[in-house]
Order: C-alpha cells, then sequence, then structure tokens
C-alpha cells in the first residue's frame, strides 16, 4: 500500500499540532484528507509527496486586491495599527505580500522562498504553476513574493496579502495567475477602486479580472468592492452620484453578488469645510468601515466552513470528473493500441506469409514431422530463435503501448486536463497493467465506499459548527461523533 513520504509525513503532523491547538474540529478533517490521499496514491492522482491537503489554505486567509494607487497599502497599515507597508501615489510594492503576526515586536520581510517552500502558507509550491505560466519565471520566485510578519493582535490567527496592481504591464501574466490562485483560496476578497477615477475606462482592466469572473464563482459573495478616498468627492458634494456611477459599471458586467462599501483613510483626507457634509461623509465612512472590518474579524469562522467544502468537493472532484476523464483517456488509448497493434503486427503477418509464398515454405511445411524429429539439445538454436521472436513481439507490443499513451497524454496536456488526471492516466498504461482491466488502477467499489462516508462526515461537520453559532431551538445539543477518520 502507497504511503506518504516521510517529509509529507511531517507536515501533516506538524499540521495537526498546531490545528490541535487552534481548531481541534479542524483534526479531524486532517484525517479525512489523509484518507483521500491514500485512494490518491492508489490511483495515482498523487505522487507519495503530495497531499490533497496541500492544495487549500488552513488559516483564515484575506486578500486584498485593486488598482495601484487605490489606498490598498493605506488601509492595511490602518487596520493593523502598524505603519506596514509602503503608501504613494505611484506603484510602490510589485509583489504580493503575505502579512502575518508575529510574536517578535519587529517587522520581518522575508523572500519569496519562504512562502513557496512552507505548506502552511497558500503559496506553497506555487513556483510550479509560475513556471507553466512563464517558462523561467518559476526560478524568480522572490520577483513575485515576500512574507512580512507584523506583531499586530489584529492579524493574530489569519493571513493577509496585499497584492500588486492589475494595471501593471510587466509580468503580467504571472500576476494574473498568481491573483487567480489567492482568489480560489481567501475566505474574503476585498477589491479597491480608487474614488478619484471611477469610470469605467479607468477600472476595466480590474473589471475584466476581477468582477466579470465572480459571475461563475459560487462563492462570489465573499467578494467586498470598496470605493476609496471618498473624500476626493466632498469638494463637489456628489458622493452619491459617484458612487451610483460606480455600482453602475460593476453591475454591467453581470455581477449579482458581493457586497458596496465607500470609505476614505482620516489621515490622508482632504480637508472638508462644510461642516454638515464632513460630518455627513465621517457617519458614511465609519458605517462602512465598520462592517468592513467586522467581516475581516469573522474570517475565522468562514474558514472552517471554507475547509469543510473544500474536502466535500474533492471528493466529489475525484468521483465525478478525475475518474470519468481518466476512464475516458484510458478506453482512448486502448481503440489506439489495439489498431497498432493490428496495423503491425497483421503487416509483419501478411509479410510472412508473403516471403513464405514465395518461397515455397508453406508445401514444403509439415509440423507433425518437424516435431517429431525436434530434439532441444541439439536444435537448441531454434529455442533460442522463438524465445527471441516472442519476446520481440512482446517489446513491440509494449513499445506500441507506451507511444499511444505519449500521444494521448499529449491531447490531455493540450486540452488542460488536470494534471492529477494525466499523472493517473500514465499509472495506468504502465506495462504490468493488464490492457483490458474493467477499472482504473485503485478504483472500485471500495474507494467509492469511502469518498461517501467521507461526504457523510462533512454533513456532520457542518453540523456542528451550525451548533457553535447558531442553535434557533436552544437546547443543548451533542455533537455528533464519527470515529471514520481516525487511525
Amino acid at each position: 500500500m502507497a504511503k506518504p513520504n516521510k517529509i509529507l509525513a511531517k507536515r501533516i503532523r506538524s499540521l495537526k499540532e498546531h490545528l490541535r491547538e487552534e481548531n481541534p474540529l479542524l483534526v479531524e478533517v486532517v484525517g479525512f484528507f489523509e484518507q483521500m490521499d491514500r485512494i490518491g496514491y492508489r490511483t495515482g492522482f498523487l505522487d507519495t509527496d503530495e497531499s490533497f491537503a496541500d492544495n487549500i489554505s488552513w488559516w483564515p486567509l484575506v486578500s486584498i486586491l485593486g488598482t495601484f494607487s487605490a489606498g490598498k497599502s493605506t488601509f492595511i497599515n490602518s487596520y493593523l495599527g502598524v505603519a506596514l507597508q509602503k503608501t504613494g501615489n505611484q506603484a510602490v510594492d510589485d509583489k504580493f505580500t503575505v502579512i502575518t503576526y508575529s510574536r517578535e515586536n519587529e517587522v520581518r520581510t522575508l523572500p519569496g522562498i519562504a512562502l513557496d517552500a512552507d505548506p502552511r502558507f497558500p503559496f506553497y509550491q506555487i513556483s510550479e504553476e509560475i513556471e507553466k505560466v512563464s517558462a523561467g519565471e518559476g526560478g524568480r520566485i522572490d520577483s513575485y513574493l515576500q512574507l512580512k510578519t507584523c506583531p499586530s493582535e489584529r492579524i493574530k490567527g489569519k493571513i493577509l496579502i496585499d497584492s500588486p496592481g492589475f494595471d501593471a504591464d510587466e509580468q503580467r501574466n504571472t500576476i494574473l495567475r498568481l491573483t487567480d490562485h489567492i482568489i480560489g483560496l481567501s475566505d474574503l476578497v476585498l477589491v479597491f477602486f480608487d474614488a478619484r477615477h471611477p469610470e469605467p475606462g479607468a477600472m476595466q482592466d480590474t473589471l475584466e479580472h476581477l468582477v466579470r469572473r465572480t459571475i461563475e464563482r459560487n462563492d462570489a459573495n465573499k467578494f467586498v468592492f470598496i470605493l476609496n478616498q471618498i473624500d476626493t468627492t466632498a469638494k463637489e458634494d456628489n458622493l452619491e452620484e459617484v458612487m451610483a456611477a460606480w455600482q453602475k459599471a460593476i453591475v454591467q458586467t453581470g455581477l449579482s453578488a458581493g457586497t458596496f462599501y465607500a470609505i476614505f483613510d482620516e489621515n490622508s483626507m482632504v480637508p472638508i469645510e462644510d461642516d454638515a457634509v464632513r460630518e455627513r461623509y465621517f457617519r458614511r465612512r465609519n458605517h462602512d468601515l465598520a462592517e468592513i472590518e467586522a467581516r475581516i474579524d469573522q474570517v475565522g469562522v468562514e474558514r472552517s466552513y471554507r475547509i469543510i467544502g473544500a474536502l466535500e468537493n474533492t471528493t466529489n472532484q475525484i468521483e465525478q470528473h478525475w475518474v470519468p476523464r481518466l476512464q475516458e483517456a484510458l478506453r482512448r488509448w486502448r481503440r489506439r493500441v489495439l489498431w497498432s497493434d493490428l496495423a503491425v503486427f497483421g503487416t509483419l503477418a501478411a509479410a510472412v506469409g508473403v516471403v513464405g509464398f514465395v518461397q515455397g515454405w508453406w508445401q514444403r511445411l509439415d509440423l507433425q514431422a518437424m516435431l517429431a524429429q525436434f530434439d532441444p539439445v541439439a536444435d537448441w538454436w531454434k529455442v533460442l530463435l522463438a524465445v527471441a521472436v516472442v519476446v520481440g513481439l512482446v517489446w513491440l507490443h509494449a513499445l506500441l503501448r507506451k507511444w499511444n499513451a505519449n500521444a494521448v497524454a499529449r491531447s490531455l496536456q493540450k486540452a488542460g486536463v488536470n494534471p492529477a488526471v494525466i499523472k493517473a492516466f500514465r499509472k495506468n498504461t504502465r506495462f504490468r497493467h493488464f490492457l483490458f482491466r474493467r477499472r482504473p488502477v485503485g478504483w472500485g467499489r471500495g474507494a467509492r465506499r469511502r469518498l461517501a462516508r467521507i461526504r457523510q462526515a462533512t454533513d456532520r461537520l457542518v453540523q456542528e459548527l451550525n451548533n457553535r453559532f447558531a442553535n434557533p431551538s436552544g437546547e443543548q445539543t451533542e455533537p455528533l461523533r464519527d470515529d471514520s477518520a481516525r487511525g
């Protein structure tokens, strides 16, 4: 039975130890991921140094996105109460900055490899993804990422990610790929716009890569759209008109979810002479800012639901998408192998038949007499010749299997099929596996039953979470027990 290698096993133990103190419920979830890992090893969807648990962020994650000079860094500094990020009207930071808590009073900045090599953070092994987007860029991970530690209690137990602006021209494809990656992992996505440039033309790039894509997401409610620096509209006192135009530009992209806020930074605001206008702007800003900060503070709760949802989604992904795609690829491969065998071996047989007819072999062939006169000792060369012919035919068949497997694998890569499916396909097409297997290697009733039990367990885990935060009856409830993740 395939097992995780020692390095991976150590990582999983470390993750459990951390979660045991911080959120014991998620320790059980890790156990279910380990069960799915065993299925992944048997089927070939995973290598023994991989885990399905590596594909999610185990820490509450808030990503902050938007255009340059939209006030992202100023907001972060204000929220943390620490002058952590540089601020300014120009592009002051062209890297993704992962911000996490540290007990040290000193702020530290660490290179991108600190994230790429640590599975606890959301950019684990992201250099491989960068390499897929831009060949040669995977080795320049420090050009795209950095880690900053911060002593602010407000970030304790969560991670913030500050992104470079979307109107950057250089390294564009890689930045967008990394952005898609963190959006998928985030519990909350804050998208900042600049009230000084709220018109659709200035927002076009951000709308294209952030807003339009939320339409297809089932977690679009995690997006919060923030019009920042609204104090610049106070002179004309046209906040409502600017907000309306901004919201219209977003809604026209087809957005049907997400929340809209308007804020400004008190320390860098423009002077507002009219006291009534000033009071109204501050009232709006204080209300919206309080709601934004409340959303950030509750991402720990949303994180637990997200991870349990990821557990169920992974079981569905395996059974409903990966296995059927693998089976279809194997059917294509078998057909190709059979036709190749028929063409090659049929051609060889026809050639031997024609030569035999021309040379008159078949007229002189007397199998009964040949067997009667055959002496294995004296005719040892004939035995070796026969063995060599059989070995040669088997080798040729193996060569055809491999050639067709490579051709199908290349077509899967071009079609954008998940690499896990391609790895499993490679495992199933190895020569030691029977060509006409009814099911993929490692897949059967047992695997389906285990995935079904995991899906059932996710319902129980969600109920336990609900019991913590909601109890309409007001009665004392005991959490349901399930030992299927143990061992």
